[in-house]
């Protein structure tokens, strides 16, 4: 499981099956306890993928903001943004993108959240909840392509040195969030808790795949707890502005899923 490749199909049937946990070759039930993992922390140097201004300008003219009849991926036929020359390797990686590994999580009934790590042993260098149930979000997975667009609002500076100090794009706590177009509330940055932590230490061993975590993981009221693991090519366009790009599991060019952070 942690080296394969799911089909759109197959992501949705895992993550509507009964509970199962990760694959694991040591044949323990559920119930035996798990090995102690230590997440290490996120490392501080500053991404390196870059693309030109004409490149991102094009981009952000694509996003899904003002209309759902406006949504195209990047690189899709007549759309802006990122062309089939950005990407070079057979499984559709950005070529300067940095990889990341992003991680979907929550219970059924409960909002969804996403994690976004360096690695997939590391602590998450970003964690959002999104405002929509994670059985809804399972649903609007269904579409052929699901836009994700976040939005936050400069602070206006008065002088330079307030600008000086503004946030990192990733430190600013709340979005506007938009799925296709359609703006669903907000996204709410937060600190990971032990229960988060949890869960992306049993999945360090996942790089891809979906389904449902072991029963102790399960809350008797908001059901069980799924998630959906995948590589992602982080792409910085400037300081407010960056892109997660899921690697499409089915191998074609363009993304199914796609996360724009913007602060305007």
């Amino acid at each position: 499981m942690g080296h394969g490749r799911l089909s759109k199909e197959q992501t949705l049937r895992a993550m509507a099956s009964p509970a199962v946990a990760p694959e694991s070759t040591s044949g323990d039930c559920p119930s035996s306890p798990r090995p102690t993992i230590t997440l290490a922390q996120p490392k501080k140097k500053k991404p390196n993928a870059k693309l030109s201004f004409r490149a991102v300008r094009s981009l952000f003219r694509s996003f899904p903001i003002l209309t759902p009849a406006a949504c195209r991926l990047p690189g899709a036929a007549g759309g802006g943004g990122l062309s089939r020359g950005s990407r070079t390797s057979a499984d559709g990686h950005i070529s300067g993108a940095a990889r990341t590994t992003g991680t979907l999580f929550g219970h059924r009934k409960s909002r969804i959240s996403l994690a976004i790590q360096e690695s997939p042993r590391s602590i998450p260098i970003l964690l959002l909840e999104l405002a929509v149930p994670t059985g809804k979000f399972m649903q609007e997975m269904g579409a052929d392509h699901l836009r994700i667009a976040l939005e936050c609002e400069k602070k206006a500076a008065a002088a330079a040195e307030e600008e000086k100090k503004r946030k990192q794009l990733l430190e600013e706590p709340v979005w506007t969030a938009f799925v296709n177009g359609r703006k669903i509330g907000y996204a709410v940055r937060r600190e990971a808790s032990e229960r988060d932590l949890e869960v992306m230490r049993m999945l360090y061993t996942v790089s891809m795949g979906a389904g449902v975590l072991p029963d102790d993981m399960t809350d008797p009221v908001e059901g069980e707890m799924t998630y959906m693991r995948a590589h992602f090519d982080r792409v910085v366009g400037n300081k407010d502005s960056e892109t997660f790009y899921m690697l499409n599991p089915d191998g074609n060019h363009g993304p199914e899923l796609s996360f724009f952070l913007v602060r305007i």
